[in-house]
Parts: C-alpha cells; structure tokens; sequence
C-alpha cells in the first residue's frame, strides 16, 4: 500500500524538523538553524517553479509567498486547536 500525499507531507515535515533539531543540538542558534531552512526552501520551492535555469520574476514570487502564506496559516491552526485541547482535558 503507498502511502497518500497527506502522509508523506507529514514525513517530510518530520524529518525536516528533525533535521533542524539535530544542528540546534550541534550548537547552532535556533534563528540561524531557521532561517537556513527558510532558505533552502525558497531556493527548492524556485527550482520547482523556474527550473535550474531560471528564477522567479514578481509573480512566482507572489505565488511562492501565497504557498508559504497557507501553510503557515494551517500550521497555526493546527498548534491553537492542540492547545485549546490540552486545556479543555
């Protein structure tokens, strides 16, 4: 059985953090550590608009910021609605 885009999405975010966790524990700053993923992830997210040859012009850019944007907004709703659970128990 394969595994949906749901779970994989959760696997990669999963090793993404562990990743950061690891070089925070290496004694890298936290900012440092995440702002290198921030990054790396502008530089891939450009790769899979433009291509190795390219780069974004004003409106990939605004595309790429939307992406970044939703996610975000999903992360944030996730960690308030684990919080207000918590609190409720």
């Amino acid at each position: 059985m394969s595994k949906s885009d749901a779970e994989l999405h959760q696997a990669c975010t999963a090793r993404f953090i562990e990743l950061a966790n690891a070089m925070a524990k290496e004694g890298i700053a936290s900012p440092v550590v995440s702002a290198g993923l921030m990054s790396a992830s502008g530089l891939y997210a450009t790769y899979i608009v433009a291509g190795n040859e390219g780069g974004l012009n004003e409106s990939g850019v605004d595309k790429v910021t939307a992406a970044y944007r939703l996610q975000l907004e999903q992360v944030q709703k996730v960690k308030k609605e684990q919080y207000e659970k918590r609190s409720g128990d």
